[in-house]
């Protein structure tokens, strides 16, 4: 069973290159609680839009449609 997960380094912030649109998220991967590695995620523009747009369907809820009745035809 692993045990490794990842957290955004602790009084660190994601960057971005406002030249190139690369983004760095610096992370700290862990083993249980014990600190293991400090490596930087590092996205493209597009990759970081994506990444975005996934997480944001994933934990943003739609806003729920009024239920609508069926048109009549005449």
């Amino acid at each position: 069973m692993t045990r490794l997960h990842a957290s955004l380094r602790r009084g660190e912030v994601p960057v971005c290159d406002g030249r190139t649109g690369e983004i760095r998220v610096p992370l700290t991967v862990y083993d249980l609680d014990e600190p293991q590695a400090y490596p930087d995620l590092v996205l493209s523009r597009a990759e970081g839009e994506a990444l975005f747009a996934q997480l944001r369907a994933a934990l943003v809820p739609a806003p729920e449609q009024p239920a609508t009745r069926p048109e009549v035809v005449r």
